[in-house]
Formats: structure tokens, C-alpha cells, sequence
């Protein structure tokens, strides 16, 4: 029996885009919060935060060199910021950084704050591949479903137009967060992104280098010209799904052979996706070397 597709669509990006956006803002509230509560001589200058340098076994290729090295917030005059929690101890730290953020209801009802730093690493990596598994999301489902539209006199079924409309008070949201703030917060707090980047499996790579890998795929998604075609797919078997607009895919193979993060976009709409995109682009001017 084929596998039903992933939870709602229509959701899935304006989500997994919040978490790559957090990411960088949580860092730059929480060095801010800091610095305000310490009052002391000047630090020597923290070192750049890079994965370690673990040699290669034999017969196996050496790490790759980092492309995109994330240097340390500068140190203000008269201030020594407060060290870091430690990986496993950071969840009030960060709830607490978000809270001040985004205020306590906001963060109760868009984040799940158990392991968030974690479920945003796994998530950002998930978002260049072809599937991004609903249960490391550090984000909770937007309410609603994706819609379609039939076509006339036997035409291909397309996304419905009104279906970016709930993207709309979203990407608002993405366009008045600066992003200067939120890159310098994401400098702050790159220690325990890359922490958990090598838990998840990646020992010896660097996790804003996948960052990278994965800003570019999405800003180099096609803005499509009118509404992709969609079509449901066919699930036998005895149990009927309850969920069936989970099951769409683009009848484009092109466009359903995309990354998970690629195909989500595609179904926010031309204009929203153009507006996210040119936040995308400012965020990877000041996370990126070049």
C-alpha cells in the first residue's frame, strides 16, 4: 500500500520557516537579556564556534571544510556575557528567550519548547530532503487543510487560490522580524545548534553550513506562474483515510521530485512565496560568506 504523504501542507512551511527564523532570533534576545543583567570587565574575545576536529578513521575521506564559519557575537564594552546552558539543560533558558520574544501565549501555541533546539536542527536539515518527519517539527500545526480546486470541462486539479490566505498574517510576521537582531541572537546561541547537529548523527560537519545548503534550495525555488496541479493519490486497502487532502501531490514530477522545504513553498501562494523568499535572501546575506 503506498504511504500516505505527510500531515497538511499547507502548514508545513509557514512552520518550518518560523523555526529557521527562530533559530537566528532567539540567540540575539538572549544575548540582549544578558548583557543588560552584567556589568563587568570586558572578556577576552570568545573563540569562533566550530565543530570539532575529529580525524578521519582509515579508508574514510576527511570532514569538509567549513564554508560558512559563524563568528561570536563582539563583546561590549564593561559587559562579560553569561556562559550558555549546557545542551540537555536548555530548554527553560530558550523558553524563557522566546517567551521575552514572542510573548507566553504566542510561544505556547506556535512552539514545542521540550527539545527545542534540537527539533529546529532536525528540522532545518529535513527541509532539503524528500521527507520531513511531522514528529521532530519544533513548531505546532497550523489549524486548517489544504484545498484544491477541480478543473473545468475535465482540466488537471489545481491548488485553490484562496489557499494562500492563510499564509498571509504569517508571512507578515516573517517580514517585520530584523534580521540584523535575529542573526546576531543566532551567533549567541550557534554552540548548542552545532551541539546538537553532531548528536543528530553529523560528527565532524558544520551546521551552518547546512543552514546555507538549505536557504539556498529554498530561494532558488521556482515562483510558479499559475496555481501547480495537484492530483490525490490512490490509497487501497481496507482502512479509509480520514485525512485526504494529506495525500496530494504535483502532477509536475519535476516540481514533486523537489525537496520537502521546495514543495511546501510552492503551495504558499506566488506572492507570499516571493515575500518569504526575500526574507530568506537577507537572512542568508549575513549567515553565509558569500
Amino acid at each position: 500500500m503506498p504511504r500516505e504523504p505527510e500531515r497538511d501542507d499547507n502548514s508545513r512551511l509557514s512552520l518550518y520557516l518560523f523555526a529557521l527564523l527562530v533559530l537566528a532570533v532567539a540567540g540575539y534576545f538572549g544575548w540582549q537579556y544578558y548583557q543588560s543583567r552584567q556589568a563587568q570587565p570586558a572578556p577576552e574575545p570568545e573563540p569562533v564556534a566550530t565543530a570539532p576536529v575529529v580525524p578521519p578513521a582509515p579508508g574514510e575521506p576527511a570532514a569538509p571544510a567549513i564554508q560558512h564559519p559563524v563568528e561570536p557575537p563582539a563583546a561590549e564594552p564593561a559587559t562579560e556575557p553569561t556562559p550558555l546552558p549546557a545542551l540537555a539543560d536548555a530548554d527553560p533558558y530558550v523558553g524563557d528567550r522566546l517567551g521575552e520574544l514572542l510573548g507566553r501565549p504566542n510561544v505556547l501555541r506556535f512552539l514545542q519548547l521540550e527539545g527545542f533546539v534540537k527539533r529546529t536542527v532536525a528540522t532545518v536539515d529535513n527541509l532539503g530532503r524528500s521527507h520531513a518527519p511531522v514528529l521532530v517539527w519544533p513548531v505546532n500545526p497550523t489549524p486548517g487543510q489544504f484545498a484544491s480546486v477541480k478543473g473545468a470541462d475535465g482540466a488537471a486539479e489545481t491548488i485553490h487560490p484562496d489557499n494562500a490566505a492563510r499564509y498571509t498574517p504569517f508571512v507578515r510576521f516573517v517580514e517585520s522580524v530584523d534580521t540584523g537582531q535575529a542573526v546576531a541572537l543566532y551567533r549567541r546561541l550557534y554552540p548548542l545548534f552545532q551541539q546538537a547537529y553532531e548528536e543528530l548523527g553529523f560528527g565532524g560537519r558544520y551546521f551552518n553550513d547546512r543552514l546555507v545548503q538549505v536557504l539556498d534550495q529554498l530561494i532558488a525555488t521556482p515562483v510558479p506562474t499559475t496555481p501547480p496541479a495537484v492530483v490525490l493519490v490512490e490509497v487501497k486497502g481496507e482502512v479509509v483515510s480520514t485525512r485526504p487532502w494529506v495525500r496530494y501531490e504535483y502532477v509536475d514530477p519535476k516540481l514533486q521530485a523537489m525537496s520537502a522545504g521546495q514543495k511546501i513553498l510552492l503551495r504558499m501562494g506566488a506572492d507570499n512565496q516571493r515575500r518569504v523568499q526575500a526574507k530568506l535572501v537577507d537572512i542568508r546575506g549575513r549567515v553565509a560568506r558569500r
